[in-house]
């Protein structure tokens, strides 16, 4: 999954995604339950020629076993991750979920974007550390 990009090219799909991730809530406001806001950035992000997966699920190992799927939002240009909440204040338990997705999908970058406050919050995760364990995906 992970396709080698320049700092640049990370940098410029990232600002791309919150730039989509502004005008829906721009449009919208706060409120709504988060499939609303899901439903949205994708229309957004398909006006912006943004390649995605939404919703793919992944499996889950320990020891090389599998032991689960979960499913992030949204899978951008092969190698960002974008986890919505619509909530009104994040607390460290949603970034907990975030950072275990990129380590559990091997991912380096993500986004973690919060729609349900009066202000748009982005928290841009990258390079995040891996645990020793055996949690990725083969």
């Amino acid at each position: 999954m992970n396709i080698k990009r320049t700092a640049d090219e990370f940098n410029d799909c990232t600002s791309r995604i919150i730039g989509c991730a502004m005008q829906v809530h721009s449009s919208l406001g706060n409120g709504f339950q988060e499939v609303i806001y899901q439903r949205a950035l994708e229309i957004e992000m398909a006006s912006q020629n943004l390649g995605f997966a939404r919703e793919m699920e992944m499996p889950i190992f320990y020891r090389e076993q599998q032991i689960g799927t979960r499913r992030a939002d949204f899978f951008v240009e092969n190698d960002i991750m974008v986890e919505l909440k619509a909530i009104i204040n994040l607390e460290a338990v949603h970034l907990a979920q975030a950072i275990n997705y990129l380590e559990a999908y091997n991912i380096r970058t993500g986004l973690l974007i919060n729609f349900g406050s009066h202000l748009l919050n982005c928290i841009t995760m990258a390079e995040v550390p891996h645990r020793s364990v055996s949690a990725g995906v083969e």
